[in-house]
């Protein structure tokens, strides 16, 4: 029987996953159990957190491993992982994704970016940081991204026999998707042979990222009477952008024709209009363009566009930032602007 090279104060070696619904989270974390336990002989156990069960909302997956000695009896979720998976980058906005990184921890992301800028968004000063184009991968392999990500993992954890994962998606796919396994076996391998890793010294000797347990500032016995809970979901500050899933509506002004038919299939209002002159000096409504804090990349509006000016492309960090048109809301705050 394999033994764990690296454990924490109770016998575990412990991994995070921070994703959101729809990128394979739950399944990958399920996965990395299985091969833990029956392809590496530890004792597993695996259990995921989320919300309402969508596309979009946030997804934690929480994995432990532990000798075949050493009985699990801790199932909570986990506070103090040695690794840590961000298979989404715009989680970075609202939620602390490396909190509690044990020192030495490893933290691999789904991104293009380079290490300085990552390393900058996640604050981190310590540990290694392992960088895979999964979704590009997933895209040219017409997969998830979640065995990409799992390919990184076995990678970049160099304990692990990455055979003992390629036996677990053939077991997982072969009998209802059979087409699915050379595709997610190859996924896997390119996530393996293509992730980057660079490993930074801690600076002052503690190691420990201190977690930060979420705390409601307002709840039901202490929310002000009449008072506004400015909480995402909240119509009018709530940001979807964590929702997408790597592509977004491109808007050509150019190739527009003002149809509203984006407008009609838009299920979130992302579209911003003003009244203009037209051609002829008549006053019509206008597209100006996109506000992406609303948009979750649902794609509709590009299904539903006649001509070219809405294209699918895929999310390049900052570009939302960049490329957004904002609603001239008429109230903002309970009064007229």
């Amino acid at each position: 029987m394999a033994k764990l090279p690296i454990k924490n104060s109770n016998g575990l070696f412990e991994i995070r996953l921070e994703s959101i619904g729809g990128l394979g989270a739950n399944l990958a974390g399920k996965m990395l159990a299985e091969s833990g336990v029956m392809g590496h002989g530890f004792n597993g156990a695996n259990f995921s957190s989320y919300g309402s069960e969508k596309k979009g909302s946030p997804v934690k997956s929480f994995i432990r491993w532990s000798d075949d000695d050493v009985v699990i009896r801790d199932h909570s979720p986990i506070e103090q992982p040695n690794v840590i998976g961000v298979f989404h980058e715009a989680l970075y906005k609202t939620l602390d994704v490396t909190s509690g990184l044990l020192p030495g921890g490893i933290i691999l992301v789904n991104s293009t970016r380079d290490f300085e800028d990552i390393k900058k968004d996640l604050n981190i000063t310590h540990g290694t940081l392992a960088i895979v184009d999964a979704l590009g991968i997933s895209v040219e392999e017409k997969t998830k991204l979640n065995t990409a990500m799992l390919g990184a993992l076995y990678r970049v954890i160099d304990f692990l026999n990455p055979d003992s994962m390629r036996e677990v998606i053939r077991k997982t796919f072969e009998k209802k998707y059979p087409h699915f396994v050379e595709p997610n076996l190859r996924t896997f391998d390119r996530g393996y042979n293509e992730v980057k890793m660079i490993t930074y010294e801690d600076p002052t000797g503690d190691g420990l990222k201190e977690f930060k347990r979420v705390v409601p500032g307002l709840g039901y016995k202490t929310q002000i009477m009449g008072g506004v809970i400015t909480a995402q979901a909240n119509s009018l500050k709530k940001d979807l952008s964590s929702s997408r899933q790597g592509f977004l509506p491109e808007y050509k002004a150019d190739k527009c024709i003002h149809c509203a038919a984006c407008d009609s299939a838009c299920p979130d209002f992302c579209f911003v209009w003003v009244e203009e002159l037209d051609k002829k000096g008549r006053p019509q409504m206008m597209l100006k363009g996109i506000d992406y804090q609303y948009c979750k990349g649902c794609l509709k509006c590009v299904t539903a566009c006649p001509t070219d000016a809405l294209q699918e492309m895929r999310e390049i960090f900052g570009y939302a930032d960049k490329h957004t048109v904002k609603h001239n809301f008429p109230y903002v705050n309970g009064g007229a602007k």
